[in-house]
C-alpha cells in the first residue's frame, strides 16, 4: 500500500507528549471482503455507527502494534492507514493505544489526533518488547488487539488472548531478496510462506484489495478469515487547476528497489524519444538515490527527470493535477494509494499489471495495466499522444475514486474486530 511520499498534514497536527507516561448474529458471520461504501455517509453517522459496533462488541479499549511510526523517516502507506483508522476510531469514542519503534525527534509517549502513541525500541527489537509489555498489562487493560504486519509478524497468534486482528496489506515475495542479504532473505521467505500461514490459521486477516486476498489465500491462509476492507482517500485529493502544457507524468513512492525506478526511467526515456517535451518528477526519499542519480547522469536525463524528495499534500495534490499521468513500475503492492489519490485528482495511471494495482486500476477504464517493462512503454506512450484516449481514461478514473473513504474503511476494519470479539463472547456463553 502506498502513499510512501508523505505523512498527512492533518495527521502531523496537535501533537502533545502525555504527563507521567452487523446486523443479527455477528458472532456467525464471516467477511470475504467488505465493500467501500459500507460506511454511513455523514461524518457524525459514521461516528455514531462506530461507537455503537463497538459498544455492542464490548471494544472499549484497543491496541495496534506497528512497525513504524507516522512520523518515522521511512512511513509509508501501511502507517497512514493504521494512523487514519486509530484517529476515526478515537473519534468514535475508543480509546487506541498505538505502539511503534522509536521515532527520531519525537517523544516516546504522546497523543496524535486523540489517540496514544507510544514509540519505544528500535526496528527489531519492537517486536519482543512490545509483545512482553502487552503480557505485562503495561499500557492498561485492552477489549481487542490490531496488528499490523509490514513484513515481519508479532507473532500475536503466540501470545495474545481475547480478540485481535491482522492488517496485512501484502505478501512481500521478491521483496525480501531485494533488501536484504541471501540468509537473511531466505529467513524472511520462510517466514511468511512456511511458518506464518499454519500459525496465523485462526486468525480474521483484514488486506486492501481482493488480488492481495487472493494472493494470500492461494499461500494457506484461510479464504473464510481473509477481508477485504479498501483503504480511503483524503477529500483533499479532488481535480482542480491546470493541466501542465507539455507532457509530465509522475510517479510516487519510496526510493528503494521494490519500486523499481530505474525500470521507470528507462522505460519514460524510450517514450521520450517520440515525445522530446516529455517530463518524469519522482517523488519520494529512499536509500536507492544515489544509484538513480548515477542512472539518470548515465542517461544524460537529468533536464527532464527530477526528484521531488519530500513533499507536503498541497505540494503533491498540484502535482497529481499538473501530470497527465501516474506511472508506476512496482513489483510489489498491497493497493497503490498514489494511483487512487492521482485518480482522485483526475488522472489516468499507467501501471505494472501485480496484486493490488490490479484493484486500483480498472484497466482502459480508469488506465492501462502493463505485463512487463516493454508493454508499459508503449502504454505510456499510446496515453501521452492520444488525448481523447487520456481523457476518456481521466473521466473513468475520477469516478472510480469516488467510491472509496476512509470512515468506510474504519467501518469496515471495526466490523472485522467486532466479529471477533462476538464470535468469542458467543463461545465464552
Amino acid at each position: 500500500m502506498e502513499p510512501d511520499h508523505t505523512q498527512s498534514d492533518s495527521a502531523q497536527s496537535g501533537e502533545t507528549q502525555l504527563e507521567g507516561t452487523q446486523s443479527g448474529d455477528t458472532a456467525d458471520l464471516t467477511f470475504s471482503g467488505v465493500g467501500p461504501d459500507t460506511a454511513p455517509a455523514s461524518a457524525d453517522a459514521s461516528r455514531a455507527a462506530l461507537a455503537e459496533m463497538a459498544a455492542r462488541a464490548g471494544l472499549r479499549r484497543v491496541h495496534m502494534l506497528a512497525w513504524r511510526d507516522l512520523y518515522d523517516p521511512e512511513a509509508g502507506g501501511s502507517e497512514v492507514h493504521a494512523s487514519t483508522v486509530a484517529k476515526l476510531w478515537a473519534e468514535a469514542g475508543i480509546e487506541v493505544t498505538m505502539r511503534s519503534s522509536y521515532a527520531q525527534g519525537h517523544p516516546p509517549v504522546g497523543t496524535r489526533d486523540g489517540y496514544h502513541v507510544i514509540r519505544k525500541a528500535g526496528r527489531y527489537m519492537v517486536f519482543p518488547r512490545a509483545a512482553v509489555s502487552e503480557l505485562r498489562n503495561k499500557y492498561g487493560p485492552r477489549d481487542g488487539l490490531v496488528e499490523i504486519w509490514n513484513g515481519m509478524p508479532f507473532l500475536s497468534p503466540l501470545w495474545a488472548i481475547g480478540p485481535r486482528i491482522v492488517f496485512l496489506h501484502h505478501l512481500h515475495g521478491e521483496m525480501w531478496k531485494m533488501t536484504l542479504p541471501p540468509n537473511l532473505a531466505r529467513m524472511g521467505e520462510i517466514l511468511e510462506y512456511r511458518v506464518a500461514p499454519p500459525l496465523y490459521r485462526r486468525t480474521r486477516i483484514v488486506t486492501l484489495s481482493y488480488s492481495s486476498r487472493d494472493e494470500l489465500v492461494h499461500e494457506g491462509f484461510r479464504p473464510d478469515l481473509v477481508s477485504v476492507v479498501p483503504p480511503g482517500i483524503d477529500p483533499r485529493f479532488s481535480p482542480g487547476g491546470e493541466r501542465s502544457a507539455t507532457p509530465l507524468v509522475v510517479a510516487v513512492g519510496r526510493l528503494v528497489p521494490v519500486k523499481r525506478y530505474d525500470l521507470l526511467i528507462k522505460a519514460v526515456g524510450e517514450v521520450r524519444d517520440r515525445h522530446p517535451a516529455l517530463e518524469l518528477v519522482i517523488v519520494g526519499e529512499g536509500y536507492e538515490k544515489p544509484a538513480l542519480d548515477e542512472l539518470v547522469a548515465s542517461m544524460d536525463a537529468k533536464s527532464w527527470v527530477r526528484f521531488a524528495g519530500h513533499v507536503d499534500d498541497d505540494a503533491l495534490i498540484d502535482l497529481y493535477r499538473r501530470a497527465w499521468l501516474l506511472v508506476s513500475a512496482s513489483a510489489r503492492e498491497g493497493w497503490g494509494m498514489t494511483i487512487t489519490e492521482a485518480a482522485a485528482c483526475g488522472t489516468p495511471a499507467a501501471v505494472t499489471r501485480i496484486a493490488g494495482h490490479l484493484d486500483a486500476v480498472d484497466d482502459e477504464h480508469t488506465g492501462l495495466l502493463a505485463d512487463d517493462p516493454r508493454q508499459l512503454v508503449e502504454h505510456i506512450d499510446a496515453l501521452i499522444g492520444d488525448d481523447v484516449f487520456r481523457q476518456r481514461l481521466s473521466k473513468g478514473a475520477l469516478a472510480h475514486a469516488a467510491r472509496f473513504t476512509w470512515a468506510a474503511t474504519a467501518h469496515g476494519t471495526l466490523e472485522v474486530l467486532a466479529a471477533d470479539a462476538m464470535r468469542r463472547r458467543s463461545r465464552r456463553g
